[in-house]
């Protein structure tokens, strides 16, 4: 597995639910298009799994 994962918001989170919205927020991801590097932990990995409707993820 890689150190980093780098995913990026493609979709919005208007309309979704309050934990929806607060994950997205606790990635780092408050705006459309915004990519971001994180290192690669269980946690994120679920923070991920939330949100994989509304992200791509570029492992690096």
């Amino acid at each position: 597995m890689a150190e980093t994962i780098t995913f990026t918001q493609v979709k919005s989170g208007i309309g979704s639910t309050k934990k929806i919205n607060a994950t997205l927020c606790g990635l780092g991801l408050t705006r459309m298009h915004k990519t971001i590097t994180r290192k690669d932990t269980p946690e994120i990995r679920g923070m991920l799994a939330k949100v994989q409707h509304l992200i791509r993820i570029e492992e690096s």
